[in-house]
């Protein structure tokens, strides 16, 4: 079957969306646990961006999993099956020219990779949102660690499920140590070179 695809070449090109949007596109990739800070951080990441202009859209875990996802658990098979479609369609995105914010757990490296991949290296912004289990679980905004606790969620990242934490990310934001305001200038200081455009 696959050999009866044949990719189609449009005449408008990724160079020409950014042109006209006036800056480079490229993926945002928040990870770290349930409860560490990513959507809060990247929300506001966008709203920084919004305000200088630059055409954005974001992908959040909940979301993504009740519509494109909704037939995946939360097994380590279908975790990976999550991320790659979201790298595929953020990918997409990044053809489009738009600057998209992604924020997912993603707790294992080899899918990172696949982002990476996916988007090719220089599209791809690691954000690591370092912040330990013991304060996730303190704050559990979303009541999940308590569940976990008492059995009712499998798999719970950083509790019965692995998270192997990025070894060397573009960016690492430590929330127990950093504000919130200082780590969102923290971020858009590091792209706001990323978002000039080159002569392609």
């Amino acid at each position: 079957m696959k050999k009866n695809i044949i990719p189609h070449s449009y005449h408008i090109s990724i160079s020409d969306r950014r042109k006209l949007n006036k800056h480079n596109s490229f993926l945002l990739w928040f990870t770290g646990l349930s409860g560490s800070g990513k959507s809060t951080i990247s929300n506001l990441v966008e709203q920084e961006l919004y305000k200088k202009g630059i055409k954005t859209y974001s992908l959040d875990g909940d979301n993504i999993r009740k519509g494109i996802n909704s037939d995946l658990t939360f097994a380590p098979n279908d975790r990976t099956e999550n991320i790659r479609r979201i790298a595929e369609l953020a990918n997409l995105m990044v053809d489009a020219g738009l600057v998209v914010l992604a924020s997912f757990v993603s707790p294992y490296k080899k899918d990172r990779e696949s982002i990476r991949n996916i988007v090719k290296d220089e599209n791809f912004v690691e954000i690591y949102i370092n912040t330990s289990v013991e304060e996730c679980e303190r704050r559990d905004v979303k009541g999940l660690y308590k569940k976990a606790r008492a059995g009712e969620i499998k798999n719970m990242t950083g509790l019965s499920a692995p998270y192997e934490a990025p070894e060397n990310p573009d960016i690492e934001i430590k929330t127990e140590k950093s504000s919130i305001e200082e780590s969102v200038k923290k971020i858009v200081e590091y792209i706001t070179p990323k978002l000039q455009l080159n002569n392609e």
